[in-house]
């Protein structure tokens, strides 16, 4: 009885046409690698161009009292 069970879910559950491929999920992956890439490329010119300078400045004119 339990043996003819499993055998008919194991047939039941390879049978199945639905279900998530390897292809949408590589896809998924990718996309989201891409926009992390972007993502982090874009915060690195964002700091590197405008807040590392700007900051930079600041401190240097912070410890540059002459008084």
């Amino acid at each position: 009885m339990k043996l003819q069970q499993l055998k008919a879910n194991t047939s039941r559950v390879l049978c199945q046409q639905s279900g998530e491929g390897f292809v949408d999920t590589a896809l998924k992956i990718l996309i989201s690698v891409v926009v992390g890439a972007l993502l982090l490329a874009g915060l690195y010119m964002l700091f590197n161009d405008t807040i590392l300078p700007t900051l930079t400045e600041r401190i240097k004119s912070l410890f540059n009292y002459k008084g």
